[in-house]
């Protein structure tokens, strides 16, 4: 069936960077991260111009000499869009498209990034919250965008809201946008109610977290045998997807996975998805997916990390689970510990790591001992799904079952029946 994706037409970009007090190697990987989003988008990239200073021009961001070469680049090159790597001011987007005329439509990473998410939500929720997303940061850039919106016709950086939406007032955006939040709000109450259940029921909750492409819908599915989505594509998964786990004890736990991080992640976004990623917020043990074989690795731990620390997750216990180990090539590292190298398509790592998943739960529970009646079976079969057993033992003086293993911290079976 062809999508509306594969039907658009693919639009030809020329991506701008102004390199100021990043590294070559990081404004380079940068850059080359532009333009595997480009692509995600449906644009096919046909140049790059690129800048050293010490700061981005205020006005126009490149400096007046490169803005002219960028203005021939395009009538050379018979550009559509052109593509700025890091986010631009309003006044930045209205002066680019001034010099750059009406013919071209003039974006920057953020809106990019936005534009993708817009094309992978699935949910109604999901794409409320990109949508919202895309108000919020289009806003104050109504000015600027009327040649991007109504000319042009749609493409990279118009999908989501539509160009309707986006030429009516800001009444009618500061209106829809509250529409949108209260919407969010009743779809947050639902998940909240669901995760308190969990709470309540004393489940052991894991989260995956991971930069976008690490491999987590596929490690989610091997995991769980859950039919995602699985691509290698920059944000294949926008919404978030809770299943059970079982593990080789027979405890039953629960594993969320969630939208990918990236560099520069919109601030928009991150508040969008606040509701999404509260379901991560309160899991026992998180574990960070990282694809061991990317170009980037070390940068992208760092930017899950910070995000971490944005969203006041840096606290929970975590696993880095180095992913993708048959494509590295080089002598491997870790830098994360307590970590685990493993391939998520090789099933003797998945065994490896419910192992150590295992051994991190025991470390962040409380150790019980139980003496079962033996007439007592169903007790003793929802322990184990509810706690790690260790051990199950049948005493025969007092004909019962001494299990000893993990439970969590205040749950029922911490305090029940126990003997030295």
């Amino acid at each position: 069936m062809e999508t509306k994706e594969t039907a658009e037409t693919v639009e030809r970009v020329i991506l701008v960077g102004v390199q100021t007090n990043e590294t070559n190697q990081d404004f380079q990987y940068s850059l080359k991260e532009l333009a595997q989003l480009t692509e995600t988008a449906n644009g096919e990239v046909v140049g790059e111009l690129t800048q050293k200073r010490d700061r981005a021009d205020s006005r126009t961001f490149l400096g007046k000499g490169k803005m002219e070469e960028l203005v021939s680049l395009v009538d050379e090159l018979e550009v559509d869009t052109v593509i700025f790597n890091q986010g631009l001011t309003p006044g930045q987007t209205k002066n680019i498209q001034k010099i750059l005329l009406d013919e071209v439509k003039v974006i920057d990473r953020i809106q990019l990034i936005l534009d993708i998410f817009a094309m992978r939500a699935k949910s109604r929720e999901g794409k409320l919250q990109v949508e919202l997303a895309q108000l919020q940061y289009l806003m104050p850039r109504l000015a600027g965008q009327g040649v991007n919106l109504s000319r042009l016709g749609g493409g990279i950086g118009t999908r989501g809201p539509g160009e309707t939406k986006l030429e009516t007032d800001r009444r009618h955006i500061r209106d829809q946008i509250t529409d949108i939040k209260r919407d969010l709000a009743e779809t947050e109450k639902h998940r909240s109610r669901a995760r308190e259940q969990r709470k309540e029921s004393g489940t052991f909750q894991i989260g995956l977290m991971g930069y976008t492409n690490a491999g987590k819908s596929t490690l989610l599915n091997k995991l769980t045998q859950a039919d995602t989505y699985e691509e290698n594509q920059l944000f294949a998964t926008l919404d978030p997807l809770t299943r059970k786990l079982l593990l080789p004890s027979g405890m039953m736990v629960t594993l969320t996975d969630t939208v990918g991080f990236i560099q520069d992640l919109p601030t928009q976004l991150i508040e969008s998805f606040k509701s999404t990623l509260e379901e991560t917020k309160n899991v026992d043990l998180l574990l960070h997916v990282v694809d061991a074989s990317a170009e980037n690795m070390a940068g992208h731990e760092k930017t899950v990390i910070q995000l971490l620390k944005e969203l006041g997750m840096e606290t929970i216990p975590m696993i880095t689970i180095y992913n993708k180990k048959d494509l590295v090539e080089d002598p491997f590292y870790p830098s994360l510990f307590p970590n685990v190298v493993i391939s998520a398509n090789d099933p003797e790592d998945i065994e490896l790591l419910l192992s150590e998943i295992m051994s991190k739960m025991k470390e962040l529970m409380v150790p019980y001992r139980i003496e079962i009646e033996v007439t007592q079976g169903e007790k003793l079969v929802r322990l184990k799904r509810e706690t790690l057993v260790d051990s199950e033992e049948y005493d025969e003086e007092k004909n019962v079952y001494v299990v000893k293993g993990y439970a969590k911290a205040g749950s029922k079976w911490n305090g029940e029946n126990q003997t030295s």
